[in-house]
């Protein structure tokens, strides 16, 4: 963008450099950025993973079926897909502020009727009404990155968000574990009811609005679905988009059936379970670290992107082989090897395909954030009730949602993206 220098934060009014002081303040506003940025890009993992341990004993309180009780993160998976749809069209037009604080606002009240649901049936609704709501924090989050940043530091900002919405998977399962140790899965709605609505202070008081009231889209609905429909008959740019969407698919596969493949067929305790979730998160942002400081401006984002798909791929044949029983009764330790493999590797994929698809759409990063978002948790929602399909006795399903999924992604990448052709200039606006 003209008169931006890549990477940086804008800020009211330049500030000299001879002053330490006045230099320091725009790497402050860069770490509070980051780290409200960071909450609410975790926030959705929080809400996913936290509830993870407590799966077999919501089927034993509710007296509902496994299948059942896994529609509950498929509801709030849905939800955050479609309610991106909304508000990702919305934070273009009226800003990022106003739209993410009532999402906020939505997201704490549904989350304190999920602690009361006494049924199943309404568990389910509420978590959906908190995928719609908690879809705001996410897709904001990513948009206004984009506003702020271009290019290859926009790579590395993403990486570095990895690193703090990394962590929500590694804590929320072990505080999960700890709070059913003193109650029950509904405290844990509470401790998440709690969370929400800290973080809504913390963007009351200190996120500033990013988009400029001269940046923003003034046409209603229509122009929202032509700016859609512009993105995506950008090639390239649907393929990063269906790349990222598969790949995640992959990774919810995991986060769906893991409870029940490392507790049921396995037979590790809840706090076992958790600190194996939280070692593969480990993984995970270890690797985003080292794309964001060490390959990103160094290697091609296509490269890394490409080699990580081939992990990812071949992890999740290893796994399938494993629990098909290829190996004999091969035990928890490889699987829960293959299974770390196979999330750290995502540390590759994940942040390459948001920054790819996002240098191509300085015009519509509200959109542009707003689909990928949704194709990744419909593709994921579609995956979830698939790895529970033969019961809750094989590990198999699992495995064969995630090689499924990865190849998809492999084909897409190359076939959509061609990442060894020259690219066209997207339409819209060329990429920073």
């Amino acid at each position: 963008m003209p008169g931006r220098e890549p990477g940086r934060i804008r800020t009211a009014e330049p500030l000299p450099s001879s002053s330490p002081t006045r230099a320091a303040a725009p790497r402050r506003a860069a770490l509070l950025v980051t780290l409200v940025l960071g909450g609410l890009t975790a926030l959705p993992p929080l809400s996913m993973d936290m509830y993870l341990p407590a799966l077999p004993a919501v089927t034993d309180s509710l007296g509902a079926p496994a299948a059942t009780v896994q529609l509950t993160l498929t509801a709030c998976l849905a939800g955050m897909a479609l309610g991106q749809l909304v508000v990702g069209p919305m934070s273009d037009r009226w800003g990022r502020r106003r739209p993410l604080l009532i999402g906020m606002a939505v997201y704490v009240a549904a989350t304190a009727v999920c602690a009361l649901a006494p049924t199943a049936e309404l568990l389910i609704a509420f978590r959906l009404v908190q995928g719609l709501a908690g879809a705001a924090g996410i897709v904001i989050a990513r948009a206004m990155v984009r506003d702020l940043y271009d290019g290859v530091e926009m790579a590395r900002f993403f990486s570095t968000l990895m690193l703090i919405s990394g962590a929500a998977p590694i804590i929320a399962p072990l505080i999960g574990g700890q709070v059913l140790r003193v109650t029950n899965w509904r405290g844990i709605f509470l401790v998440l009811t709690g969370v929400g609505l800290l973080l809504t202070l913390v963007v009351i008081a200190w996120l500033k609005e990013t988009l400029p009231p001269e940046r923003r889209h003034t046409g209603g609905v229509g122009q929202a679905l032509r700016t859609m429909r512009g993105l995506l008959a950008d090639r390239v740019f649907t393929g990063y988009m269906l790349t990222g969407g598969l790949a995640f698919a992959a990774l919810f596969a995991y986060i769906s059936a893991s409870p029940f493949v490392v507790q049921e067929i396995y037979g590790a305790s809840p706090q076992t379970f958790s600190l194996l979730f939280g070692l593969n998160s480990v993984g995970l942002i270890a690797v985003g670290q080292i794309n964001g400081k060490v390959l990103v401006g160094r290697v091609p984002l296509d490269k890394a992107l490409g080699f990580g798909l081939a992990v990812i791929t071949l992890a999740a044949t290893a796994l399938l082989l494993m629990t098909a029983g290829v190996f004999g009764d091969v035990g928890l330790a490889p699987v829960a090897a293959g299974l770390f493999v196979l999330m750290s590797a995502m540390g590759l994929a994940m942040p390459n395909t948001n920054a790819s698809a996002l240098m191509r759409t300085p015009h519509a990063a509200g959109s542009a954030s707003a689909l990928l978002g949704t194709t990744s948790f419909l593709i994921g929602a579609l995956a979830s009730p698939l790895v529970g399909i033969a019961g809750e006795q094989t590990a198999v399903p699992m495995a064969v949602v995630q090689l499924g999924c990865a190849v998809a992604a492999v084909g897409c990448f190359l076939l959509l993206c061609r990442p060894w052709r020259p690219r066209p200039e997207p339409s819209g606006g060329a990429p920073a």
